[in-house]
This record gives structure tokens, sequence and C-alpha cells, in this order.
């Protein structure tokens, strides 16, 4: 009997305005980093982003306009725009986006864990707390969030009033000026045990030798 490990599943949610296509060829590198110990499948947000305004409306995005640009919720939900600083009354579009998590999870699992970027790393995290209350549609054992932050849209603050057990690595980067790292550092704090790295980029997902390093140590804890 053979004694080697299957590679693990991560389920990969985008960044606000890029897309399941996009995300893919952004994360070249990592996958390539993590060949043979873990498989990357990402899904498209179910909300198409209107106009061409700047990633979170900080009008300073580094990367380019993705055709057919995707999110997960609006901050401002009659104009349809997000803001990851925005402390906002209402928000739309979140309950969309969980069941198509929990659509993925179900038609194209099992997966280990999820990776999420940005937007996408905020989604997981409100997707490992409902995981922690119970709700059997999101079945994964841990969270690689790159570049997350805590919603600031009132109707999410009760997915933060416990700590969160979800076993979570947390990537930030230290020039990041989408999602300042301070961002991230906040919504590691809502979890229990959190693993930290940090690398000197910006707003990307980091695969060099260092950062391969410390992803593979994360998930050999759930190698089986």
């Amino acid at each position: 009997m053979s004694g080697e490990k299957r590679p693990l599943r991560l389920l990969g949610l985008h960044g606000y305005r890029q897309n399941q296509r996009s995300f893919h060829e952004r994360t070249g590198a990592l996958r390539k980093a993590l060949r043979g110990r873990a498989e990357l499948v990402s899904v498209s947000a179910p909300h198409p982003v209107p106009g061409p305004a700047a990633e979170h409306g900080a009008g300073r995005s580094p990367e380019p306009q993705d055709a057919e640009p995707r999110g997960w919720w609006f901050s401002r939900p009659r104009e349809e725009t997000f803001d990851a600083l925005e402390e906002a009354a209402a928000c739309k579009g979140l309950d969309e986006s969980l069941d198509t998590v929990a659509r993925a999870l179900a038609e194209q699992g099992p997966f280990d864990g999820l990776l999420g970027f940005s937007q996408g790393a905020a989604l997981a995290a409100l997707v490992c707390a409902l995981q922690q209350r119970g709700d059997a549609r999101f079945p994964f054992e841990f969270a690689i969030l790159v570049a997350g932050f805590k919603s600031r849209a009132a109707p999410h603050s009760s997915y933060y009033r416990e700590p969160i057990a979800v076993p979570s690595l947390h990537v930030l980067g230290d020039t990041d000026r989408v999602i300042p790292p301070g961002l991230s550092r906040e919504l590691a704090s809502h979890f229990v045990g959190p693993a930290v790295l940090t690398h000197p980029g910006g707003h990307f997902v980091p695969a060099s030798a260092s950062q391969k390093r410390a992803y593979l140590e994360f998930l050999a804890k759930f190698l089986k």
C-alpha cells in the first residue's frame, strides 16, 4: 500500500473586481509552488460589478481592470460599489455569495480548505464563522486568508462576536496599499491561534521560496 498522501483541495475565492479566470491566472506561481501538495479550484462571485471604479473605492487599485469583474457583496447597495473601509449601515449580495460557496463545496468537492484573497478572504472568514455555528453547508478544515479584512458592514457584525476556531493562515503584505496590513491583523485577531505570514510586497498572492515554505508548513497539518 502506497504511503503517498493525496494532495489537498482548496476552494479559491477571488478579490473584488476579479473572477475565476483572472484569479486562476494570478495564482499561477502559487499553484506551481503547491504542486503535489495542494490543488486550487476557484469559483466566480455571483455579482457583476458595474462601472470602472477602482478596487475597494480606494481610488488606487494596482491591478488592471478584469473582463467581467465580479464581487461578493456591495457596501453601497444602491450604487453597487464596495469599499473595504466603509462603515456600511446596509449591504447587498452576501446571501447569494454564501449560496455560491455552498454550491461549489457540494458540487465540486470535497474540499479540505478555503483560500481567499482580499474581499474573497473577508468572505472566507464569514464562512468560517458560519461553519463554527454548525452550518452544515460548509464542510472544510482550514482557511488561508490573503490580504483579508474584517467586514465593516453593520449586518455582518454578528459574525465576529465569538472567536473563530477554524485553523487559519493569514497572509499580509507590508506594502499593501489596498488592504493595509493592520486590517489583515485585525481579522486574524478574531481567530483562535491564527498563523500569520508577512511578506514585503503589496496587494497580491505571494509565492516566493520563503512564502512557499510557510504555506507547506501550514498545509502539512492537514495532509492525510
